[in-house]
């Protein structure tokens, strides 16, 4: 591939909106502040959906180099992501999923995690993110390469599958709130 097409891949419009909703999904999950479940949850439904149709929209393209690019995100990254989401989620953040290869060959529900789920697309995305930080060209064409087919064969399915109990813990609070007369959480689109 030649350089004015690496160029023209990695800077293309789609790229760079991909990267601007990447960036945000990461510094949400790594912000330290501790938010109630609800807004959190609000925050998610809102960035989720995003990050779905930007990495659906992006580019074709094929790796330069047999390496593949260097990952960031450490064992640590990883588990504090997942442990903050856990801690956040408390009891809700077990689901049922329906969408999983161990499904095929079970008679019962298999349980999956919000925090696990997140965790995992929050790597592929974080690594890709990293790697455009150092702005060469090569690497950065590697990892949209490397982001695009994880999310095709990997994290695009965790990341819908998230969406369901996230939807439903947001929709079952606005009933309760309804019904107490008040609104807990905020509008979805505020």
């Amino acid at each position: 591939m030649e350089k004015a097409d690496i160029n023209n891949i990695v800077y293309d419009k789609s790229v760079i909106d991909f990267v601007t909703i990447a960036v945000e999904f990461c510094v949400f999950l790594e912000n330290e502040e501790q938010l109630p479940r609800i807004e959190w949850i609000d925050r998610m439904l809102k960035i989720l959906p995003l990050l779905y149709v930007k990495a659906s929209l992006l580019p074709e393209t094929l790796a330069t180099d047999e390496e593949p690019p260097s990952t960031f995100v450490r064992e640590e990254d990883y588990s504090r992501v997942a442990n903050r989401i856990a801690e956040v989620m408390g009891e809700e953040d077990t689901y049922l999923d329906v969408f999983m290869d161990d499904m095929k060959y079970s008679d019962r529900p298999i349980s999956a995690f919000v925090s696990e789920n997140m965790a995992d697309i929050y790597q592929d995305v974080r690594n890709f993110v990293s790697v455009y930080q150092f702005e060469l060209t090569d690497q950065m064409n590697d990892a949209l390469y490397l982001c695009s087919e994880s999310f095709r064969m990997f994290w695009g399915q965790k990341l819908v599958n998230v969406l369901r109990p996230l939807h439903a813990l947001k929709s079952s609070d606005r009933e309760i709130s309804d019904e107490e007369g008040t609104l807990k959480g905020t509008a979805l689109w505020d």
